[in-house]
Order: structure tokens, then sequence, then C-alpha cells
């Protein structure tokens, strides 16, 4: 099938569903994932759809509240297993660390539960219950209050307040969306403020996203790539990427395939 016909395949999709999700197109079309994406991102450059985490919607039908913590945690689980595991590996015993909400970051607090004496600062509950233990003393986990958000953040004005006064060696933070000139995104203004809290009280970012978030803009910007450290990502984000990311002076880590493959820069 050529391209030309694909994406009309994709469009009437969308014009009679409102939106379809890549996996979708996969199973249907019979190509890859990135076959599939880079017809979203035509049709999107031509403002024919609107691109969005996971698939494309009809333009105009953005919403701007994201898929809930239990929809996104069904996407692209394996991707976000491997950068789970090479994102805990820069997590050293006995450091002090913040992990903000969100599904890759939860994955990656995961892969901290065998790390001696960490001391955790997180705006997601899912996160605290995760990572306390009552019957270890060796581990301290710090709960931020706040309004609880679709994606499972605790945000708001409680939750910055007490991260006002918070310092920490690292921050694992997921993100909705990554864009060379938006940066990062979130559809949730409350989130954003309190993302942006978990940032200012971190030495260094380590920013965990899968290649599908990458071209994908939110509402509102979390922070410029610039101020971005590390960016923990799969083997699957393409290699114009990788280099616009390194031009704006971010260490980029791609994490291995589960399959052992060499794939990390």
């Amino acid at each position: 099938m050529l391209a030309r016909q694909r994406q009309e395949l994709i469009l009437r999709e969308v014009e009679d569903n409102g939106g379809v999700r890549v996996s979708e197109l996969v199973a249907t079309l019979g190509v890859s994932d990135m076959t599939v994406r880079r017809d979203i991102e035509t049709l999107a450059s031509k403002k024919l759809v609107m691109k969005v985490h996971g698939g494309a919607t009809a333009v105009g039908d953005r919403h701007p509240d994201e898929p809930g913590f239990s929809v996104k945690s069904e996407m692209n689980p394996v991707q976000k297993s491997e950068i789970a595991r090479t994102a805990a590996s820069l997590i050293g015993p006995g450091s002090t660390i913040a992990v903000s909400a969100g599904t890759t970051a939860y994955a990656v607090a995961v892969e901290l539960r065998p790390i001696k004496r960490l001391t955790v600062v997180t705006n997601s509950p899912r996160v605290a219950e995760l990572l306390y233990d009552p019957l270890r003393d060796d581990q301290l986990v710090v709960l931020t209050g706040g309004v609880r958000t679709p994606s499972d953040a605790l945000a708001g004005p409680v939750a910055n307040a007490m991260l006002a006064g918070m310092h920490v060696e690292t921050l694992i933070l997921g993100v909705h969306g990554i864009d060379i000139q938006a940066g990062l995104t979130t559809p949730n203004l409350q989130e954003a403020q309190t993302n942006r809290a978990l940032i200012k009280c971190a030495q260094s970012i380590v920013v965990v996203a899968d290649h599908t978030k990458w071209g994908v803009v939110g509402l509102q910007t979390i922070a410029n790539l610039e101020q971005v450290d590390t960016l923990v990502t799969d083997a699957e984000l393409d290699h114009d990427a990788r280099r616009a990311i390194a031009d704006n002076g971010v260490h980029l880590i791609v994490a291995p395939r589960s399959d052992h493959d060499d794939v990390a820069e």
C-alpha cells in the first residue's frame, strides 16, 4: 500500500470515529509503528489531523484533559519497563530523590524498590504506596498534599507550598509531551505548576519518556528542553529527534531493548 493510500485510510478513520490509535492502525495496515507515526505526522503537518499521545484525533476535537492513569498504563508497557530499568540504574544507595506522577515514573519507582537508604519525595499516591514499607527503616517516603488529578498526581497550591522548602539530588519526571520548541508539556494546568515546583527543588532533572511523547504538545509548558539534564527514552526514538535533543545540551540515554540488543547510546 502506498503512503498516500495509508494516509487516506487514516484520515477516514479519524473522520468516522473522531480519532484512532497507532496500535489499531498497525494491525489494520500491516505496517510498522514508525510507519504509522510518520503518516500521522504528515497529516498533522497539513493540519488534517491532530497528533496526540498514542494516535491522532480530528482537528479541533482535542480535549484539554489527558487519559487517566489506568488507560495510560496500558500504552507502550514494554518501552516503559526498558526506560524504567535504565533510569533506576542512575540512582545509587543513599540518594535523595523526587519522583513525579505518571505511568513511566511509576514504572521507575517499581525498579527503585531494591535500592537501599532512599529518601523519596513524590506527588504520586501510587508511588508512595508502592515504595512505603513499614518493615524497612532505611527508607523515607514523603508524599505531598494537593488535589488529585486524572493522572493520579497531587497538584495545586498545597503541593507547591510543601515542595518549596525541599531539596533533592535527582528528579525522575514523567511528561505528557516533549517538543523542540514547546519543551516539556502537560494538558493539566495544576500539574504544570507542581511539576515546576518539583524541578525547582532538584539538582538534576531526569525525564523519562517513550518515543511516542516526542512532538506531542500539551496545553501548558512545564520547562524548556534546555532545563533537562538527562532524557531516558526507548530505542524507537528516531534519529532526527535524537539529534535535536543532543543539540539542546540534553544527555540522551536510549534504554536497551528487552531482547538485550545493544541499542543504548
